[in-house]
């Protein structure tokens, strides 16, 4: 990808632009509910981004739900087969891409009931979290946030994605996690995220971000 020009923003004022345009966005099924994407490793904290876009439509009077994927982990002993630091494993088994269709998306399509399980397991115990059934009105918003979302052909109506340099990513990312990194590289080089999300936020110092939208 070449260079990509960017705009200094607050988050904030971020927040509040991408609300705005969420009041207004069509789906691309025709269906009641808009999907929109918050993507990014776990270092650029894109579920802060969500929570912060949640608050604002709040504010605007227009329902949303924001959901990670760390709730849909599939259990331990699938994702951990190859061992704890499997970084094909972490590319493609990690997470229960098919409960996410079922529980998430599937309601949430035209005709669809809009009752939505907000998340399936828990990520530190590996047990069934049991959580209720949430029902998103019409013109509710879901809020996906998480890794790797953007080479699932999920059908999102809007793409955020939060980049990080290699550099930064690697400073911001525990070092116990530190074998994840070539899944992320593996990741722009093959899904392109930074140059196919609707949205660009980068976030290499977290207190001054810039974006392109």
């Amino acid at each position: 990808m070449g260079p990509v020009r960017l705009e200094a923003i607050t988050w904030d004022r971020l927040g509040d632009l991408l609300a705005e345009r969420l009041l207004h966005l069509p789906t691309a099924d025709g269906g009641p509910w808009p999907r929109v994407a918050f993507d990014g490793a776990p270092a650029a904290r894109p579920g802060d981004l969500a929570e912060r876009v949640a608050e604002a439509l709040r504010i605007r009077g227009r329902r949303s739900l924001v959901i990670g994927t760390q709730g849909f982990l599939r259990p331990a002993s699938l994702r951990l087969e190859h061992g704890h630091q499997d970084v094909e494993s972490y590319y493609d088994g990690w997470y229960d891409t098919g409960a996410l269709w079922r529980e998430v998306f599937g309601p949430l399509e035209p005709g669809g009931s809009g009752r939505v399980l907000p998340d399936l397991r828990d990520p530190a115990t590996d047990r069934a979290t049991r959580s209720p059934y949430t029902q998103l009105p019409p013109g509710g918003v879901l809020l996906l946030h998480g890794p790797l979302l953007l080479r699932h052909w999920f059908p999102f109506d809007l793409s955020v994605h939060v980049l990080l340099s290699p550099g930064a990513l690697r400073r911001r990312t525990p070092e116990s996690e530190h074998w994840t990194l070539p899944a992320f590289e593996r990741y722009e080089q093959e899904s392109d995220p930074a140059g196919t999300a609707d949205v660009l936020v980068r976030a290499d110092d977290p207190r001054r971000p810039a974006w392109r939208g």
